[in-house]
């Protein structure tokens, strides 16, 4: 039997694609799905963030339409910035910017695109990406700010291998047309997304959950490498010939049979914690923004969804409920009581104009995250390496550009990773400590049933 820890979405695609029958999941919480369970609270459904389903596979798309009904639907992300609604992506948007800023931002951008110095520029870290990017004004006030207040640090203390397509590198006619006037084209990755008609985004994963193993209330306490054995919280334990590991790697090397030095790497693994505000307001939802991005550093708030506009079964007739993403970690940590940024942040919603009045909430809950993003400092591919390293005496077989964040899945599988012969495998965003979204993890899991087992 193959031994599965965490029943998130890797977990329960990499025993779906392996086979059920051959797999043990062990699950920490009364419920399945991790970062994609989905709750249900006052008439409305809450996600663990805005969770959208936008993937290029076919294979994803194919797999999540099979296991639910569900919407699809263009989307209209926002910015908001000291007052002013800029569409997103702001680069390209920022005819509704305030004239001042947006006069710095074509400068500055015009005169970085034009500088003879950057011809052959590779910027050092994300700040330096940035600024190549956009500008000094531009880097600063937008994704710099944002950078502080979601991946709660300083741009510059960031690498640029996680960027990707992620961020838009604009073209200079792009930039001066849409400091002008709206583009007739969007310049955001994201044009249009699905989303599970009832049930929330769990829903997608209905199929690859039928007929799973799951032993629930099972929180790992120790791991011997060594003895090939996982004990867990409540005095039981199992052993294992083949281990998936999906819980955060930080957490099976620290509360395991490793040597100090391995360790000392793994608390070198960054990660931020989010406190999610949800609120319900008796009043329809004021914008139609399917996300909002907020700037503004004196506000706590970074990101905002309404669950509604998700899907209207998500909600009730009449009323919005708003969630707002609030981010925390070792370099920005929490400094008041929840119930004062619940306030703060509501005070936040109404002076956007997407609470109507204070008398107009209805009911606020908040739901901490501990494990929310990693966090792609500098310290990370060097640390996870050391780990990665020490982990092969044990199974784990190193695969090709196994420290990168992101992996294309078109090229993982048009070749053949030649991880058979191994015994332990890491899988997810906590578990490979990389930036996977929900597609990335299945995929990992099919990866895995394909050329593992």
């Amino acid at each position: 039997m193959i031994v599965i820890l965490g029943a998130g979405l890797a977990g329960i695609s990499a025993s779906y694609h392996i086979g059920h029958s051959k797999c043990q999941i062990f699950e920490q919480h009364a419920y399945a799905g991790g970062h994609i369970h989905s709750e249900t609270r006052d008439g409305f459904i809450w996600d663990e963030g805005p969770h959208v389903s936008f993937t290029k596979s076919e294979y994803v798309r194919d797999l999540f339409a099979s296991s639910t009904e569900f919407v699809e639907y263009p989307v209209f992300p926002a910015n908001y910035y000291k007052g002013s609604w800029i569409p997103h992506p702001a680069q390209t948007n920022l005819y509704a910017a305030p004239q001042e800023i947006r006069e710095e931002c074509v400068k500055d951008f015009l005169s970085i695109r034009e500088s003879p110095d950057k011809a052959d520029f590779t910027p050092a870290n994300y700040q330096e990406w940035l600024e190549f990017a956009y500008g000094n004004t531009f880097a600063d006030n937008f994704p710099g700010a944002y950078t502080r207040k979601y991946w709660t640090t300083e741009p510059q203390n960031l690498t640029t291998d996680w960027v990707g397509g992620r961020m838009y590198f604009p073209a200079v006619n792009d930039v001066l047309e849409g400091a002008q006037h709206p583009l007739e084209k969007s310049t955001h990755y994201i044009t249009s997304v699905r989303y599970p008609k009832t049930g929330g985004y769990l829903s997608f994963a209905q199929k690859m959950l039928a007929e799973a193993n799951i032993e629930y209330g099972k929180k790992v306490s120790f791991t011997s490498f060594k003895d090939r054995t996982v004990c867990f919280s409540d005095g039981t334990k199992v052993k294992f010939e083949k281990l998936i590991s999906t819980i955060p790697l930080p957490v099976l090397i620290q509360q395991s049979d490793a040597p100090d030095v391995i360790k000392e790497a793994a608390s070198q693994l960054s990660c931020s914690s989010v406190l999610l505000v949800n609120i319900i307001a008796n009043h329809p939802t004021q914008r139609e923004n399917n996300w909002i991005y907020v700037y503004d550093e004196d506000k706590y708030s970074s990101r905002i969804n309404f669950t509604e506009l998700l899907s209207p079964a998500n909600g009730i007739v009449g009323k919005t409920g708003i969630q707002v993403e609030v981010y925390f970690s070792k370099y920005k940590p929490m400094k008041e009581s929840q119930d004062e940024i619940i306030s703060a942040v509501c005070n936040e919603m109404i002076e956007m104009g997407l609470i109507q009045t204070a008398e107009s909430i209805e009911s606020t809950h908040s739901k901490w995250v501990e494990w929310a993003n990693v966090i792609f400092d500098h310290p990370r591919k060097k640390a996870l390496g050391s780990i990665y390293n020490w982990l092969e005496q044990y199974g784990l077989v190193r695969e090709e550009n196994d420290l990168e964040p992101t992996t294309d899945w078109d090229q993982q599988f048009a070749k053949d990773p030649c991880i058979a012969s191994g015994s332990l495998f890491l899988a997810g965003r906590f578990g490979q400590w990389n930036y996977f979204w929900s597609d990335d993890c299945v995929l990992r899991g099919r990866c895995l049933g394909q050329n593992a087992f």
